[in-house]
């Protein structure tokens, strides 16, 4: 089985007629991408959009063969003309199976958002999963067959790849495919860089990709680590590089702060943006959650977790510095970042970017901006990934 992507775009197109953001301004090109429509095996399209027939010619197809013509979502905008020779389309009712002559097998899935996914069996037995833009499937708990690809709006719902991959319908052989690609993200570039850390890639309108070969599907690092300046965006990056990933836990490090309203009202700042089937712990013991197999760690942040090393070891006094508090730090950091190399888990962390400007004024303060950029270094040397956020723009330093 194979398909080809008519169109990729989100429903509006990319960019968007009636939109002069950056975004629209800089789609063009093979970043250009119209409405998302897929034509499976030249016999069966899902979703009717303007042009469809031109879309295939232009891609070597033919729309001649199409015996069904499904529908995921509501359109918008005056209705869409059919083209002659092709049947009306229609929708499947959730939970229903069509058969079609050809040997496909099509099952319509509820969706948490109005519209239809649709599970394509093929002859060969290979399974796909189409999603409509901003859906995800509803009531997934059992455990499920990982399918051989998976195309959805992973830019919009990439909550959506999390419950796939929560109950096994996603795995690590299965290829996703972003399409329904809006402005919300810059495209090239920027959009590959933010798929490829959700295990997800997109293509260009008229790619054909054959179902079941994963050569292509990107692996996703082990070890992350996202460094910036305050109020970089550093905390948004490192969220977004997990959020396509179930039950993810959260390490924070700060702990609490009590009478400190301000401190309580940046932790509920961060709560509220992470997806609710994450975990949070408050904690600088990292060592034992290195060692332990797990869901994914997500670290806020290491320069927190500086702090209290330094409070532990007596960092802060030259006489306790001297005397043993140095040799103390550096082996904190040796463990750490050691436990960093051997963990089997997936580690995104969090650091600040200091030693860039103003001098501190006292010799401790000089200290820890020294230890943090010894620490930084070290961490860094120990991750596939690195990047630097500068106002709220990723740059890849490594990976």
């Amino acid at each position: 089985m194979d398909i080809t992507l008519l169109g990729t775009g989100a429903p509006a197109g990319l960019p968007r007629p009636d939109c002069s953001c950056a975004v629209c301004a800089s789609a063009l090109g093979a970043d250009a991408r119209a409405a998302t429509a897929v034509l499976v095996d030249g016999a069966l399209l899902l979703d009717l959009t303007p042009g469809a027939a031109f879309a295939a010619a232009r891609a070597g197809h033919s729309l001649g063969g199409v015996r069904q013509v499904l529908l995921t979502h509501p359109h918008d905008g005056p209705p869409v003309e059919v083209p002659a020779g092709l049947p009306q389309p229609g929708r499947v009712p959730d939970g229903r199976e069509l058969a079609l002559l050809t040997g496909h097998r099509v099952r319509a899935l509820a969706m948490d958002a109005p519209g239809t996914g649709y599970a394509v069996t093929g002859p060969d037995g290979q399974r796909l999963l189409y999603l409509p833009p901003g859906g995800a499937p509803a009531g997934l708990e059992e455990p499920v067959e990982p399918y051989d690809m998976v195309v959805a709006d992973v830019v919009g719902r990439p909550d959506g790849l999390a419950k796939l991959r929560a109950v096994g319908a996603a795995g690590p052989t299965t290829d996703v495919v972003a399409v329904h690609v809006g402005h919300d993200v810059p495209p090239g570039p920027e959009l590959r860089r933010r798929l490829a850390a959700a295990g997800a890639r997109a293509v260009p309108d008229g790619t054909t990709l054959p179902v079941g070969a994963y050569e292509n599907v990107p692996d996703v690092p082990r070890r992350t680590l996202v460094l910036g300046g305050a109020r970089s965006g550093k905390s948004v990056e490192a969220e977004r590089r997990l959020e396509a990933f179930p039950h993810v836990l959260y390490v924070a490090t700060g702990g609490s702060r009590n009478g400190d309203t301000e401190w309580a009202a940046r932790v509920a700042s961060h709560r509220e943006r992470r997806p609710g089937s994450w975990r949070t712990v408050e904690t600088c013991d990292l060592v034992p959650l290195l060692k332990d197999d797990g869901p994914p760690l997500l670290v806020d942040c290491l320069s927190l977790w500086l702090t209290d090393a330094m409070d532990a070891v007596g960092a802060w006094d030259d006489a306790e510095w001297a005397d043993g508090g140095e040799r103390a730090l550096r082996e904190r950091v040796r463990e750490l970042t050691g436990a960093v190399r051997r963990t089997r888990r997936t580690v995104v962390a969090v650091s600040n970017e200091v030693g860039s400007g103003i001098v501190p004024s006292t010799a401790s303060g000089r200290r820890y901006r020294d230890e943090l950029g010894r620490l930084n270094a070290a961490f860094a040397g120990e991750c596939e990934h690195v990047v630097l956020v500068v106002a709220g723009q990723a740059m890849a330093l490594r990976g």
